[in-house]
């Protein structure tokens, strides 16, 4: 596995999409804003496909991604990566924090969770912290749990997940830690981390042998991915890409956050809340030259 650094003489950016459901207007944004800063930049447009959760990405969903954006006319580099092809590049990443002992399995269940948050609400009359997606802290019931008793649950088969120790991952990269935003107009500013409000994250789940984090870590180094593009709703997670490059001895990118479309409720356009596709539009008769015009690309 050799990591690609960053070549200043021709940027790398990428999109990368889940096949999890069509791409409607907030992808089409997200894309279009990767190509208008690429070629603004005179760089190179790479498309992953983010296919971890096994589960929800579906064969149609691949194809119907390559053709909206070809529909939408963005070209991208030949080549695809498929991060379901790829487990053993994550897997070697996570072998490394584990061996530097930044790892450990848990065996929580999200309901034994929320019940050890709830006893603890209740002990000390206080809410438990939350995440910035507002999912609660880890309480750490399993960061205490001896090695012996770990790997005999694990040798039994029992499910579980690989977590972050924050606490010891933080104290391991000893500077303090930021990354360098990029705007369109060209000017930059720095960003300070606080990885430590993310609590004990997941690295690799139950079902799957890495995590969003972990694996998009990977790929952008393997790919030499020099500036991420990406939505204001994954601003706050790039406090945890930056510790595990850190930590990983990976370059970290230059970061670009762009806005977010929005439905009637105010809500973040998504595949879950059945948010309209660009297959429906094209169905309705909208031109790929409409949705440049109407997200501010003509």
């Amino acid at each position: 596995m050799a990591f690609i650094p960053p070549d200043s003489r021709k940027p790398v950016f990428r999109f990368a999409p889940s096949p999890n459901g069509r791409l409607h207007l907030g992808h089409a944004l997200s894309a279009l804003t990767n190509e208008a800063l690429a070629r603004k930049a005179g760089g190179r447009l790479l498309l992953r496909i983010e296919d971890i959760d096994l589960a929800r990405s579906r064969p149609e969903f691949v194809a119907g991604i390559i053709e909206d954006l070809g529909w939408l006319g963005i070209v991208f580099e030949p080549g695809i990566r498929r991060q379901s092809r790829h487990f053993e590049d994550y897997g070697a990443a996570l072998r490394r924090l584990q061996a530097r002992g930044l790892v450990y399995p848990c065996f929580c269940s999200r309901q034994e969770i929320r019940a050890e948050v709830a006893a603890r609400e209740a002990g000390t009359g206080r809410p438990w912290p939350l995440d910035p997606d507002g999912a609660p802290l880890y309480p750490g019931r399993c960061k205490a749990l001896a090695p012996e008793e770990a790997a005999r649950r694990i040798a039994a088969g029992a499910p579980h997940v690989l977590r972050l120790d924050m606490a010891k991952a933080l104290a391991a990269t000893g500077n303090a830690l930021g990354y360098v935003v990029f705007e369109a107009d060209g000017s930059r500013r720095e960003v300070e981390v606080r990885p430590e409000r993310w609590g004990d994250v997941v690295l690799a789940r139950k079902d799957v042998p890495t995590s969003y984090h972990l694996a998009v870590v990977v790929d952008d180094a393997l790919q030499g991915v020099s500036h991420v593009v990406r939505g204001r709703d994954l601003e706050a997670a790039t406090d945890i890409h930056v510790v595990l490059q850190r930590l990983l001895g990976l370059p970290t990118p230059l970061y670009h956050f762009h806005r977010l479309l929005l439905d009637e409720d105010g809500r973040k356009l998504a595949k879950s809340r059945q948010s309209e596709s660009l297959a429906e539009l094209r169905a309705e008769g909208v031109q790929p030259a409409d949705i440049r015009r109407q997200l501010g690309f003509s």
